[in-house]
């Protein structure tokens, strides 16, 4: 077809249509916004009451539309909430203390064999997340520890004796 764009594609024909593309600069609409990051529109309204920083504009109807830095904040608290494993009140603190640059944490040109994984390994590594978050060293000492007990549950369970676990008593 030579008038219609490649964009705007029949609901019947492979899926939902497509929506045309937006200027990177344009405000987007909380459908728009849920539908690029993949996360539920109730959940970007619970968000925006939880971190004051996220203030998109509203308009008649109470419709909401995100400027590009309101997006990019969403994607970067969804990065901390659901990749790296920051509760709600860890990413308020973040964005207290001076924003989420200072949460610098490597990124897929850094560190992309560890995407989606907790960091682990080498001493270097562990000094730069315990001074930039104590709670992380924390966690990190909690992990460890955690870890060296499935270690020995393993062994248990591997040389186990005649019980393999729990009480045999009647």
């Amino acid at each position: 077809m030579n008038g219609a764009p490649e964009e705007s594609r029949p609901a019947g024909a492979g899926g939902p249509p497509l929506r045309p593309r937006k200027a990177p600069t344009a405000f987007r609409t909380i459908s728009e916004v849920s539908d690029d990051l993949h996360i539920p529109q109730h959940v970007l309204r619970f968000w925006e009451t939880k971190f004051p920083q996220l203030k998109p504009l509203k308009r008649g109807g109470g419709r909401r539309y995100y400027r590009p830095e309101d997006i990019a904040l969403l994607r970067r608290i969804s990065d901390l909430l659901y990749t790296q494993g920051y509760t709600i009140k860890g990413v308020q603190r973040l964005l207290r203390e001076g924003g989420l640059e200072g949460a610098a944490v490597p990124g897929p040109a850094a560190g992309s064999e560890t995407h989606g994984e907790l960091p682990l390994g080498d001493g270097g590594t562990a000094s730069l997340y315990a001074q930039a978050d104590p709670a992380a060293a924390a966690l990190r000492e909690a992990l460890e520890a955690l870890e060296a007990i499935a270690r020995d549950l393993r062994a248990l369970a591997a040389g186990g004796g005649g019980r393999a676990g729990g009480r045999s008593e009647a």
